[in-house]
């Protein structure tokens, strides 16, 4: 499994566990893997969160998504605000990516695109960046 892509350590668990094998003989293969280096939660950590950036995912989006892996909430944290500074630009990206370059023109279309980055994880203040104030009603 390790060979294909990374896992978090509760993840390769969970899919030793469907497999048949008893959760001492799991916890031994896994502490062994964590020794030799093949199984690192960092690692695992990183190559998510650049995968998730790389789809045009939001802060909010990648920091669940590592929590359902049973990635502590604070490496999960600490992770996605290591690129803090560069959210509202890749909001903004995903916004022009989706909407074209033009600004929205009336503020339906203001609020459908800020929905947009909503759903993709960005929160108010990035979306706001990314949109600048919306348009008078």
């Amino acid at each position: 499994m390790l060979a294909r892509r990374e896992h978090a350590r509760g993840e390769l668990a969970a899919k030793l566990a469907a497999g048949g094998f008893g959760p001492e003989a799991t916890e031994r293969v896994l502490d062994a893997l964590e020794a030799e280096g093949l199984l690192s939660e960092e690692r695992f950590t990183e190559q998510f969160v650049r995968s998730r950036l790389d789809r045009g995912q939001g802060p909010r989006l990648i920091r669940e998504a590592l929590r359902q892996r049973g990635i502590a909430a604070a490496a999960a944290k600490e992770a996605v605000e290591r690129d803090d500074a560069g959210w509202a630009e890749r909001a903004s990206q995903a916004r022009s990516g989706r909407f074209g370059a033009a600004a929205p023109a009336d503020y339906r279309e203001w609020a459908r695109q800020a929905r947009f980055l909503e759903r993709r994880g960005f929160t108010t203040e990035h979306i706001r960046l990314a949109l600048g104030p919306p348009p008078q009603r």
